[in-house]
């Protein structure tokens, strides 16, 4: 497996925490890793996520960094992404992305990718993210928390999921935020019962809370596959 996809059951799960602690761990292990990020809005020159990739991996920003190969497009105005490029005159192309992505995993033992939003986002105005893992048959890690609102948006995601035939390898489950024990402890076994009934590994991985600065090893072996 040369690559990896984060993505997220929605925009601010911890899909870029996910991506670093990923990327370290792969690094960890031996491989010659690097993340990319498909898409970035709300910053400018250099992207935000990309850069706390390499913080969480302890390393400084790489050639493939600089030559724009980790994070394709960056607009400025914080929206999804086919609107920010709209905004700048621009679409984002999706054989751009693929390009640059193969050339990381010509350069590179693991490609964690990470994703944009949920996984309904329009990238231009012909394709969602979606649409492009169901072209690309990336595996894919879903990141969920205990959040209000995550065990439905969780299952929705892994029906739509398996209705298009995604590869979905697992949950990454986000106690980083301090939610209520009894409701995470509820989300884990829903989360479970529906991996298993759409025919998924039954597999999560949980970040546990941690204090504000802490970027631990997690054991991801099981996504070392």
């Amino acid at each position: 497996m040369k690559t990896l996809f984060v993505t997220a059951i929605d925009t601010d799960a911890g899909k870029t925490f996910a991506t670093g602690l990923l990327g370290k761990y792969f690094q960890e292990k031996g491989y010659k890793t690097i993340t990319q990020k498909l898409s970035q809005t709300g910053c400018k020159d250099v992207s935000e996520d990309i850069e706390m990739h390499r913080e969480i991996m302890g390393i400084p920003f790489q050639e493939a960094d600089n030559e724009g190969l980790t994070c394709p497009y960056i607009f400025e105005y914080p929206a999804s992404p086919h609107l920010s490029a709209a905004l700048e005159s621009n679409e984002i192309d999706i054989e751009h992305i693929r390009k640059a992505t193969t050339s990381l995993t010509e350069n590179y033992d693991k490609v964690i990718i990470e994703g944009v939003g949920g996984i309904q986002v329009p990238l231009n105005n012909e394709m969602t993210l979606l649409d492009y893992l169901q072209e690309e048959g990336h595996p894919i890690v879903l990141v969920s928390s205990a959040k209000l609102g995550s065990i439905n948006h969780t299952l929705m995601t892994l029906e739509i999921a398996k209705y298009r035939g995604l590869d979905i390898r697992g949950i990454i489950y986000n106690r980083v935020a301090d939610h209520s024990d009894i409701i995470a402890e509820d989300s884990r076994k829903v989360f479970l019962k529906y991996l298993k009934h759409y025919g998924f590994p039954e597999v999560l991985v949980e970040i546990p809370k941690l204090e504000k600065g802490e970027t631990p090893l997690i054991d991801f072996a099981v996504f070392d596959n």
